[in-house]
C-alpha cells in the first residue's frame, strides 16, 4: 500500500492518541469525517495500523519491577527458536520476546511486583525452560523514553 502525506498524518496523529475520534482526526488532517474513516480501515486492513491500546502504568497496577534479560540457547535451529518462543509466549510477565543476532539469541522485557517474584520467573519458568543455555538480566533504574510506534515522517 502505497501511503501519500495525509495517510502518514493520520498514522502520526493515531500513535499519539489512538483515542482521538475520527471527527477530530478529520479535521487536523484536512478532510471531512467519511473520507477520512475509509482511510483508517485502509490502513488497518493493510495491517499497518495493527491495534489500539491504553498505555498502563505499571508501579500503579503493582509492576514496579522492569528487567531485560538476554537469553542464549543452545541450539539456533528453527523449531527450536520456535519452541522457547512459544514457551515465553504463555508466561504472562514478559511482555516483549526480540530474536537477535550475534552473542544473544533474545532479549525480553519482564515485568513483575518485586525482585524476588522476578527471580521466581527466572528460576522456575526461564532458565530451566528446554534449550536455555543461559540468562543474563538487567534491572532497569529508570525509563527516561519509550515512544511506541515508529517515526513517521
Amino acid at each position: 500500500m502505497a501511503l501519500d502525506r495525509i495517510d502518514r498524518e493520520i498514522l502520526s496523529l493515531l500513535q499519539q492518541d489512538g483515542r482521538m475520534t475520527n471527527v477530530e482526526l478529520a479535521e487536523r488532517v484536512g478532510l471531512t469525517a467519511p473520507p477520512c474513516l475509509r482511510r483508517v480501515r485502509a490502513l488497518e486492513q493493510a495491517g499497518i495500523i495493527r491495534g489500539y491500546h491504553a498505555e498502563c502504568d505499571g508501579t500503579r497496577l503493582g509492576f514496579p519491577i522492569t528487567v531485560f534479560a538476554m537469553v542464549s540457547l543452545r541450539s539456533q535451529a528453527e523449531h527450536d527458536l520456535a519452541a522457547f518462543e512459544s514457551h515465553v509466549a504463555a508466561i504472562a510477565e514478559v511482555r516483549e520476546c526480540h530474536m537477535l543476532n550475534g552473542e544473544i539469541d533474545f532479549i525480553l522485557k519482564i515485568v513483575a511486583p518485586d525482585l524476588e517474584s522476578f527471580q521466581r520467573i527466572l528460576t522456575t519458568k526461564l532458565t530451566p525452560a528446554p534449550n536455555v543455555a543461559s540468562v543474563k538480566s538487567s534491572l532497569t533504574i529508570r525509563t527516561s523514553k519509550a515512544v511506541p510506534g515508529v517515526p513517521i515522517e
